[in-house]
């Protein structure tokens, strides 16, 4: 593919990535939003369904992690890459959303700000944001040992 294209192809699914962030409030449950905006300071966590949001935020990570791993491939066109990153997203979510929901059963005892970013790992495409410079420092690495 040439590198114009695989340039404008990123650009696009970047742009993708900002949608979902702009249409997050009709897109997916997430009664957290207003909480830790501003919420955290004035009362309790907001009454929530534990299974509506899983079953959001499920839907939510898998759409911003279905459109990170085409930005990593087009970027690479790398297999190995792709095969790291599918992994090493699932085992994230897995972690993440557990670690999440156990936070949310002691309902927030030792404070918002884990929960905070914990729910912000899940719901935003940050890992896309540090695997780009690492597999581009991979390959980088990689030309200059052959």
């Amino acid at each position: 593919m040439d590198k114009k294209a695989r340039i404008l192809i990123i650009m696009v699914l970047f742009l993708a990535l900002v949608l979902v962030r702009a249409f997050q409030d009709d897109l997916f449950y997430d009664p957290f939003i207003e909480y830790f905006r501003n919420g955290y300071l004035y009362g309790t966590i907001p009454v929530f369904s534990g299974s509506k949001l899983l079953l959001h935020m499920i839907f939510r990570y898998g759409l911003n992690t279905l459109i990170s791993l085409v930005i990593i491939y087009v970027a690479f066109q790398n297999k190995d890459f792709l095969v790291f990153s599918v992994k090493f997203y699932s085992l994230a979510f897995i972690l993440l959303s557990i670690t999440f929901f156990i936070i949310l059963k002691g309902e927030l005892a030792d404070g918002y700000l884990f929960a905070f970013y914990v729910r912000r790992f899940l719901i935003h495409p940050l890992f896309v944001l540090i695997l780009l410079p690492a597999f581009y420092y991979k390959q980088l690495t990689v030309k200059e040992i052959i």
